[in-house]
């Protein structure tokens, strides 16, 4: 029987005697626009993680996504459930220290900018307590900040029937960090009405495909050879 790639669907008895890396999706419930899903952070985290471990020349697993993360910022629209810095950060020490009495190694994916502050910290304590952690950020190049273009076009790629293609519309699409002081102040909601920050409209799945593939071979080498930064960063 071929080993699962997958932790969830392992039993435990096929986790014995062998030196795992987990590869944990990192999401949120946020919004995204009036024409992504609230998880859509989770969808690219997940897609990117299942795809580097089928890739990559180690031993590794596919975690179920941590659904949850900190999203603040989204919190002036219906639907984003955010369960703050302190509390995430604690979840991934956590979570971090119980996978590790078994795993050899642990990368959380990131799929969403929110959650690096409280990954960061837990990371580094992770590893000051002598466990092989680490944490990669879902980055993509040329990606616009929010709900736009890139996002978009990777949600065509992987769950084309959960855009509301119909309701896509050109957010704020000024450079971020023209937007940051207002976005402090007043969250997401105070530069957008949408919720939108790029351009939807310009989506397109083959490029969203073309994005999750770079970005999967991109996680794949990482985790091979496992090079990690003073900031708990595999690269």
């Amino acid at each position: 029987m071929t080993p699962a790639l997958e932790l969830g669907s392992s039993t435990w008895s096929e986790l014995i005697d062998r030196e795992l890396t987990i590869v944990v999706p990192v999401g949120a419930v946020e919004q995204h626009g009036p024409h992504l899903p609230l998880h859509t952070d989770g969808v690219i985290a997940a897609e990117v993680a299942t795809r580097a471990v089928t890739l990559a020349d180690v031993d590794a697993l596919t975690a179920p996504t941590v659904a949850y993360g900190a999203s603040g910022e989204h919190e002036g629209f219906p639907g984003t459930v955010s369960i703050g810095v302190d509390v995430m950060e604690r979840l991934i020490v956590e979570y971090g220290r119980s996978a590790c009495r078994w795993a050899t190694r642990i990368v959380f994916v990131n799929g969403h900018g929110g959650n690096a502050l409280a990954l960061a910290a837990a990371v580094r304590l992770l590893r000051y307590e002598g466990r092989d952690a680490a944490w990669w950020p879902c980055a993509f190049p040329g990606a616009d900040a929010h709900a736009g273009d890139t996002e978009t076009s990777i949600l065509l790629a992987t769950e084309p029937a959960a855009v509301r293609v119909e309701r896509a519309a050109v957010g704020n699409t000024a450079p971020i960090a023209t937007l940051m002081d207002d976005m402090r102040a007043g969250g997401v909601a105070a530069v957008s009405a949408t919720g939108v920050l790029g351009d939807p409209t310009t989506a397109d799945a083959g490029r969203g495909a073309a994005l999750l593939a770079a970005s999967a071979r991109t996680l794949a080498d990482a985790l091979t050879g496992w090079t990690v930064g003073d900031d708990g960063r595999l690269s």
